[in-house]
């Protein structure tokens, strides 16, 4: 069984700028919660997905990387110190313990599941209880990114329909698009993820189907063919763009010219370039 997108981990240098920007593509964002461990966010929460724009609110606090444990605050800070961008790829889990044992029976490179919880402030002003568990999986050859499963224990605190609403009409997370010199070579990977029968490979290119959302890994130049533009980032794999689906593109474009945000269209979809937006493309799309 496939497992879906849950959300996207958008590493920024300055929380509050990035906030800002992202209330100017039209959307809703929910108040800061600060993390434990040294960094802090805003969430964008679509249909049964999010958007987590991150910063570091407290180097001091974030613990080092131990063998067998993840950081994801040391992760989220070493990516910060190269360059803004997405930094991890989150899909949905009912049991992140039971995900990480069927990761590292596969083979992949697995760490300790992690639980945590925080206060989550409510739209009426009040504050409740969230708790979520954790299960880490990396890469070698994607140095810039890593993976996790997301178990939330109490979704009814965490959802909120008062923060869903967007003025750009977004909805969903609809496509991640990673950049590779040789897409194919990920496929035993995504398959160990998300299942062999959710993996296609063609044209030199990788397409990974998911419950929620789609993976596609292209080279960069087939990056630049289809979105007008290279790659960010380093020459190693990389996250490269993502894809909303679900917007309004007139109000969407007049978002984007009022605010003066640098963008295009292209068949038939909004794009902003990671050079305007902290680091990854953002593609706004009717579908």
């Amino acid at each position: 069984m496939t497992r879906g997108i849950d959300h996207l981990v958008l590493a920024v240098r300055d929380l509050d700028r990035a906030r800002a920007f992202y209330e100017s593509l039209g959307f809703t964002l929910t108040p800061r919660a600060v993390h434990p461990w040294g960094t802090a966010n805003h969430l964008v929460q679509l249909g049964g997905c999010f958007l987590e724009i991150l910063g570091v609110a407290d180097a001091a606090k974030i613990p080092p990387h131990a063998p067998g444990q993840f950081s994801f605050g040391a992760h989220n800070r070493d990516f910060l110190a190269r360059r803004e961008g997405m930094s991890m790829l989150v899909f949905q889990s009912r049991d992140a313990r039971r995900d990480q044992a069927e990761f590292a029976a596969a083979g992949l490179t697995t760490y300790a599941p992690f639980d945590f919880g925080r206060e989550a402030k409510l739209p009426d002003g009040g504050t409740a209880r969230v708790a979520f568990s954790l299960a880490y999986v990396t890469d070698p050859r994607i140095p810039d990114g890593a993976f996790f499963t997301c178990q939330q224990h109490a979704p009814k605190y965490f959802w909120k329909r008062e923060y869903q609403g967007h003025a750009n009409g977004a909805r969903t997370i609809a496509e991640v698009v990673m950049a590779a010199p040789d897409p194919p070579a990920f496929a035993d990977f995504f398959a160990k993820l998300q299942g062999p029968e959710s993996v296609r490979a063609a044209d030199g290119a990788l397409a990974v189907a998911t419950a929620r959302g789609r993976i596609r890994v292209l080279t960069p130049q087939d990056f630049a063919a289809r979105f007008g533009a290279p790659p960010p980032g380093p020459a190693t794999p990389r996250f490269a763009a993502f894809r909303i689906a679900g917007c309004d593109i007139g109000a969407t474009t007049r978002l984007l010219a009022s605010a003066r945000i640098t963008h295009g269209l292209r068949n038939g979809a909004l794009h902003v370039p990671a050079s305007a937006a902290h680091g990854v493309m953002i593609v706004f799309s009717p579908e």
